[in-house]
């Protein structure tokens, strides 16, 4: 597993803070990508990193509201140091002018790396409300799955190419896919 918790050991509390927290950590990786590679358009690898980002960010702050309704202002026991790349994109996905079929499908592999680690942990917790979180998280990561599989297979020809540098072509006009 990609945490130093002990999954079994989870009390719901934690479990939600772990949830948030995978939603956090693979927010700040895909806004880094999105930074790093900028965007030249609305269907290009860094828009896809940044629409990316908005999502996992809106995950996470519904996490945060179920945990307020539930634990009020208790201090979380569970710190982002816990984990690693539960859910974010591998540090190294991200090329120079990739293609946005490519930044789809490091997105596709980030949703299942999620719905993995939460069908693993299942395996470790014994606790009915916190396998019933598990459960469901695990359910939103293959609707997530889905949903990117759906997008990938509706993208036209044109979104596996690579993007040319534009210092390589300066008066070339960049290509727009068509698509958002």
């Amino acid at each position: 597993m990609t945490t130093k918790l002990d999954i079994s050991k989870l009390t719901l509390m934690d479990a939600i803070d772990l949830a948030a927290l995978i939603e956090i950590e693979a927010f700040k990786r895909y806004t880094l990508f999105a930074e790093q590679l900028g965007s030249r358009d609305s269907g290009d690898a860094g828009a896809v990193f940044k629409s990316m980002a908005v999502n996992e960010r809106k995950h996470g702050e519904q996490l945060a509201e179920r945990r307020l309704a539930l634990f009020g202002e208790e201090p979380p026991t569970v710190k982002l140091d816990d984990i690693f790349d539960v859910e974010a994109p591998d540090v190294g996905a991200p090329s120079t002018n990739m293609s946005p079929l490519k930044a789809y499908q490091v997105a596709l592999s980030s949703e299942k790396k999620a719905f993995t680690f939460y069908d693993e942990a299942l395996h470790y917790v014994k606790q009915p409300h916190i396998r019933a979180l598990f459960e469901e998280l695990r359910g939103e990561e293959a609707e997530h799955v889905q949903m990117i599989e759906e997008i990938i297979a509706k993208l036209p020809p044109s979104a596996a190419m690579d993007l040319e540098d534009e210092d390589t072509y300066p008066n070339k006009p960049v290509r727009s896919h068509g698509y958002e």
